[in-house]
């Protein structure tokens, strides 16, 4: 008998541990794409069938804002899990006291800089913003570099998502403001060249696509999953000072499903997990996932971003860029 009881003991421990028993429901605040998070969705929920993933998908500022409402009024933030593409943006969650650390055993496979030091957030994958045009744009002629988009032959068929209202655009925005090469010159001269305000990331690019303009600021795999549907554009990294944003996930503090969030970002972190990603036009994070893109390559032309500043001035960046644009 106590034999037996050992049995089913050690088969209850190994049940638990593969997380076949895991139940309940998760919450996911994100602003990627919903196809990329209805896909995370039903590869989770196939391997967790009795977890429900439920998620609340706007852009990164309306999340911030929705996010800051509810940590006022009730105290606590109504999700398990938050997603951002700009990761600035944590550093003001950790000082606000929203997060709670969480170091997935799957970051072994992910490098040191792609994680904050004291366990808050790591990258659940990269994001780069490039330039997108209008296949009516000879692909020779199309903007290679930030500074290609200041000239005049441009003026007035610049299309860009508004900084406040989607956190990767505001991160390439500071990233550019902070530079010494750029900064609020650089935003003049955009704005003297008749570059135009979208409210939202998907409808930035759809812009392009429908030839409302003939160019646009935008993101990689967003672009990539218009041009799979088989949208007339096309998209390139610039030729230097390549922006990439690695777009941290993190464990709320306090949330209510606390292992099911840890099983949902184990999942989103791990090679199976990020797979889903690079099969739906996303950059892995991990050093095992074979993909098209050459990360190294992009890497070597990134351009220097001081995150400790961007934390401390993100919100004077985003005044001063309102401030030349009329906002």
């Amino acid at each position: 008998m106590k034999k037996l009881f050992s049995v089913v003991l050690a088969l209850c421990l190994v049940l638990a541990a593969s997380g076949a028993m895991a139940a309940g429901k998760v919450m996911l605040y994100s602003s990627m794409q919903e196809a990329q998070l209805q896909a995370i969705e039903q590869a989770f929920e196939a391997k967790y069938p009795d977890v429900d993933m439920e998620y609340y998908y706007a852009g990164g500022g309306k999340l911030v804002t929705k996010m800051t409402t509810e940590a006022q009024d009730g105290g606590q933030i109504a999700s398990d899990l938050v997603w951002l593409g700009d990761p600035s943006d944590y550093e003001a969650f950790k000082a606000n006291g929203w997060l709670q650390p969480y170091v997935s055993p799957e970051t072994e496979h992910i490098a040191a800089e792609y994680m904050d030091p004291e366990g808050y957030y790591t990258a659940g994958r990269l994001v780069t913003m490039g330039i997108a045009w209008f296949i009516g744009v000879e692909e020779e002629d199309a903007p290679k570099t930030w500074n290609d988009l200041l000239d005049p032959k441009w003026k007035g068929q610049i299309i860009m998502t508004d900084p406040s209202q989607a956190s990767t655009t505001k991160y390439w925005m500071a990233a550019m403001m902070q530079s010494p090469k750029y900064g609020e010159a650089y935003f003049k001269a955009l704005k003297d060249n008749g570059v135009e305000l979208e409210s939202g990331t998907t409808a930035t690019h759809n812009r392009v696509a429908d030839a409302s303009y003939q160019v646009g600021i935008c993101l990689d795999y967003v672009s990539a999953n218009l041009i799979a549907e088989g949208s007339p554009m096309a998209f390139h990294y610039t030729t230097e000072d390549v922006i990439t944003m690695t777009s941290p996930i993190a464990m709320i503090k306090g949330c209510a499903n606390e292992e099911n969030a840890k099983l949902l970002m184990d999942f989103i972190l791990s090679k199976e997990g990020q797979e889903v990603l690079v099969a739906n036009n996303l950059v892995s994070v991990r050093d095992d996932v074979e993909m098209k893109v050459d990360t190294s390559a992009i890497a070597a032309i990134n351009m220097p971003v001081d995150y400790a500043d961007l934390g401390a001035n993100l919100q004077t960046y985003l005044d001063t860029f309102n401030k030349i644009f009329d906002k």
